[in-house]
């Protein structure tokens, strides 16, 4: 009998502990060498697979068949911005008020929609939609065995799969987050100007006072890289799911959940880098 069994039977707990710490670094490395891949792959994706690629951003993008109308990445993202920009009008009005500044809704619109709302509702929006639709898609191919048979054809499954998904997702990140970021300010201005009766005039000049070009441009960076993220992480999910139907179904869970939870670190991690601690902001005239 050798020493590890001897340590395996007298002390179960520390080996099957040990065995749990290998197993998550071995996932993790998993993980890191799939990312890897699909990143250097992203050329030979957009060379190789061109039609795919536009197919996906097609789809990404507007939906296929009845999805057009109401399921589109576009009109989700649009709606749940809608109703962020309305919450900072909300809020906003009614806590400036409150010290009888509530001329400066417009000033919280233009900054915190910007560098945080906007951003985040966007890669959550992201998650959900296309994220998760490129782990069902590709989880129910591995699970039918069209990976593998794609790798017999002599298809690049990686490149063919994930690559163009994280190409398609970076296309369409850009004008997705453009509707993101014009809903966001038509609901704060709409609510604030209409419901709470402030002048047009004040709210405008409070909110391009405040509206940095830099500002936005960092925004669409964060935006980007976000879209990056989310589509690895959760293209990765897909094409490692099993277990059949069941499988693929906790597959997207923990897409989803990992992709949410990244997106928020993400965010707070190149915020700091962009702005550092002091935010570059100062409240003077």
């Amino acid at each position: 009998m050798s020493a590890s069994t001897v340590v395996a039977q007298r002390f179960p707990r520390i080996t099957n502990g040990a065995r749990g710490a290998v197993d998550r670094v071995e996932r993790i490395g998993a993980q890191a060498q799939f990312y890897a891949k699909t990143v250097v792959s992203v050329g030979d994706a957009v060379t190789r697979y061109t039609s795919e690629t536009i197919r996906l951003i097609a789809q990404m993008s507007l939906g296929t068949g009845a999805l057009v109308m109401i399921g589109g990445t576009t009109a989700i993202v649009g709606f749940l911005t809608l109703s962020t920009g309305a919450l900072v009008a909300v809020q906003g009005y009614n806590q400036f008020s409150q010290v009888g500044v509530e001329a400066l809704v417009g000033f919280a619109s233009a900054f915190f929609n910007v560098r945080v709302i906007a951003p985040l509702t966007a890669g959550v929006a992201m998650a959900a939609t296309i994220g998760a639709g490129a782990t069902a898609q590709i989880g129910a191919m591995r699970i039918s065995e069209e990976i593998d048979a794609l790798e017999v054809m002599g298809i690049r499954s990686v490149a063919y799969l994930a690559s163009t998904r994280v190409a398609a997702g970076v296309v369409v990140v850009i004008p997705v987050y453009c509707v993101a970021v014009m809903a966001s300010f038509f609901a704060a201005r709409f609510g604030t100007t209409f419901f709470y009766r402030q002048s047009t005039g004040v709210y405008d000049h409070y909110f391009y006072t405040f509206l940095s070009t830099t500002d936005l441009l960092w925004s669409f960076v964060l935006a980007l890289v976000m879209a990056v993220v989310i589509m690895l992480v959760h293209t990765f999910y897909g094409y490692t799911a099993a277990g059949g139907p069941a499988g693929v179904g906790e597959a997207v869970g923990r897409a989803v959940r990992t992709s949410l939870i990244t997106a928020s670190v993400v965010v707070l991690f190149v915020s700091l880098a962009i702005y550092g601690q002091t935010g570059h902001f100062n409240l003077a005239g």
